[in-house]
């Protein structure tokens, strides 16, 4: 399994770890499916990831609405692409959506498999045990999200967008007295690479853990996927 977790995506400074997801996704082949987080008839964010991808010589050429699924065809062709990209959006009804057409333990066994996944955002957020951090983005309190387990690919939470607002990083902290798993917490342009021995950090992500914050470390992130 690979998981590629990005804060946001679609600007310059993620270009390091872009090239470095397509050689790692290019070394299987090029196709990527891309599992929107909520309706998008136009197809207006598809198209431009589409273009985003071709950039680095990678197709993305499966659309997925997890509302509108045909069938067993259509996941079998999901499942035979060479990574999947979850969008961003709305976390909570991306991870409805995907409960509810019994998608998310599907795509987890896929990723588990040694899958390529792929989130931005609020796709990087459901890879983790729970999206309870998510809750900051509307104001609310992490502590109160009762229904949040996700995939549970990786042994910590992700928060993104953490450069949005000053007050985050604060809530981070009081957050991370009362949850036994660390948190990720990337600015934009920032990410991790992780899984099959790689452990690649881009940017100078925060690990947040019991009240305090520091570097993200490479030695102590290898550390927690392998106790996982």
């Amino acid at each position: 399994m690979i998981t590629a977790l990005y804060s946001d995506q679609l600007i310059a400074e993620n270009a390091p770890m872009d090239r470095r997801l397509a050689a790692l996704t290019r070394s299987r082949g090029n196709r990527i499916g891309y599992i929107a987080s909520g309706p998008e008839p136009q197809r207006e964010f598809f198209d431009e990831k589409r273009q985003y991808y071709a950039r680095y010589g990678l197709s993305l050429d499966l659309f997925v609405d997890l509302d509108a699924l045909s069938g067993d065809a259509e996941i079998s062709r999901l499942f035979s692409c060479d990574a999947i990209h979850l969008t961003g959006g709305h976390t909570g009804d991306f991870l409805r959506r995907l409960r509810q057409s019994g998608m998310l333990e599907k795509l987890r066994r896929w990723a588990l498999d040694d899958g390529i996944l792929v989130g931005t955002s609020a796709g990087a957020i459901l890879m983790t045990p729970t999206i309870a951090a998510d809750a900051l983005f509307s104001g609310g309190s992490p502590d109160a999200v009762r229904d949040g387990v996700a995939l549970d690919l990786v042994p910590f939470e992700f928060f993104p967008h953490l450069n949005d607002d000053p007050g985050y990083l604060p809530a981070l902290l009081r957050y991370s007295e009362t949850t036994a798993n660390p948190i990720l917490a990337c600015r934009d342009g920032e990410g991790l690479i992780l899984g099959n021995g790689l452990v690649e950090i881009f940017g100078t992500p925060l690990t947040i853990s019991a009240g305090f914050a520091e570097a993200a470390d490479r030695v102590r992130i290898a550390d927690l996927l392998s106790r996982a």
